[in-house]
């Protein structure tokens, strides 16, 4: 499909999402926050706050991961908002509670914005203003750069957007020092390139959803072959790059040899993508469930070993 095709196919923003038949309750406004990714970025998140060094008080650890809880939740309901006439399009997202009907677009809005300022907020006096900021640009980042404007507009759009996902462990870390050092970059780096083949894998099943409602993820603008070379691209290039948390003293051999082993499961996922037919979903499904195993078993052995083996 072209792009011109995508622009004709590209659905109005937010037909008909108005009438809420009947009262929400705390399940919808728990789905808004996205809990699942929310679980990941808290995670990664924790992972940042631990690997970082220096001491920081139980107390305001726990401060710092709440407020990074809310501010992924924030970005999760105004994504939502946003997007809710494609949700109401795609078999993956038409039960989400907006286009179900049970939450009134303006009202996911409003608790959206409302949880976004105040998590800022509360990191900046809680916990330093430096991991304020950090948490301000990554709700920024995934609305405005991601959600509003590279979504619908670009292929690359899970390339440059992935940096959203990619911040809460430098988030974690600056709680703890108050700035941003390589050791961070390195722990954004391994997420940000992961980010790409993990979400074509999912949209190589997922094509006709995307097509459907006129976002131009890579298999709908590029074809499914030219994203499964990319993925195998980007999974070759992660690799070397989740040793660098090594390299930087941030982990030990212990992680590095984890790395090697899980990274090594993950290119052979790439390349049986790669080599399966365009009508054969297993290997795509199979590589999205892997990278999900994947990035937890990284940032997991990083903790392990810094509990159990601190570098020195």
């Amino acid at each position: 499909m072209s792009s011109n095709d995508l622009a004709i196919t590209e659905t109005p923003r937010h037909p008909a999402l108005g009438a809420v038949p009947h009262a929400a309750g705390a399940a919808d406004y728990i789905a808004l926050l996205k809990p699942r990714v929310m679980s990941l970025v808290l995670f990664t998140a924790f992972a940042g706050l631990l690997l970082a060094p220096g001491q920081i008080h139980p107390v305001i650890a726990v401060m710092a991961l709440l407020c990074i809880a809310m501010g992924a939740g924030a970005s999760g309901a105004i994504n939502m908002w946003y997007d809710a006439d494609i949700d109401a399009g795609m078999a993956r997202t038409c039960r989400r509670p907006i286009p179900a009907g049970r939450i009134a677009p303006g009202e996911a809005l409003g608790f959206g914005a409302t949880l976004a300022v105040a998590s800022v907020l509360m990191m900046g006096l809680w916990v330093n203003l430096a991991a304020a900021a950090l948490l301000a640009l990554t709700i920024a980042f995934y609305v405005f750069v991601y959600t509003m404007w590279l979504k619908r507009r670009t292929p690359h759009n899970i390339v440059i957007g992935g940096a959203a996902g990619a911040f809460p462990p430098m988030i974690g870390w600056a709680a703890v020092t108050g700035d941003i050092s390589l050791g961070s970059l390195a722990l954004f780096a391994i997420i940000f390139m992961w980010t790409p083949p993990h979400f074509w894998a999912l949209s190589l099943y997922r094509d006709g959803d995307y097509a459907r409602v006129g976002v131009p993820m890579l298999p709908v603008v590029a074809g499914r072959r030219e994203t499964k070379r990319q993925i195998l691209i980007y999974t070759l290039l992660l690799l070397p790059l989740t040793l660098a948390p090594v390299a930087l003293g941030v982990s030990g051999w212990l992680y590095g040899l984890g790395a090697l082993v899980s990274g090594a499961g993950f290119v052979a996922c790439a390349i049986a993508v790669w080599r399966a037919d365009d009508d054969d979903e297993r290997p795509a499904r199979r590589m999205f469930g892997y990278s999900l195993i994947y990035l937890f078993a990284l940032f997991a052995l990083m903790l392990v070993e810094r509990v159990a083996l601190p570098v020195s």
